[in-house]
């Protein structure tokens, strides 16, 4: 695992070289491919936390207020988890593609 100023400075190199040789560049795939090319949604932690929501209600449902609510809550911070990795990974992604 990089640390931030390893992955910087990783970057800074992947975008020299696409200044340099653009031809290298496409024929090895572009670079970067710790990055999602398509900038796809995380649909795991979308599902994740439909589930978690799902386990909410049936709480809910059968009379366990306190579990609902403390369950509803994990599910919301997965949804903006999920929301927050999958605008990080758009931004990378029109990043790289400017």
């Amino acid at each position: 695992m990089l640390s931030k100023e390893d992955t910087r400075r990783l970057a800074a190199l992947e975008r020299q070289l696409r200044r340099d040789d653009p031809d290298f560049c496409a024929r090895m795939g572009g670079g970067n491919f710790s990055v999602s090319a398509t900038g796809r949604p995380p649909l795991r932690l979308f599902i994740m936390a439909a589930v978690i929501g799902t386990v909410a209600v049936v709480l809910a449902v059968t009379g366990w207020p306190a579990a609902a609510y403390i369950v509803a809550v994990w599910a919301a911070i997965t949804v903006a988890g999920a929301v927050q990795r999958w605008r990080r990974q758009r931004a990378e992604t029109a990043y790289r593609q400017s």
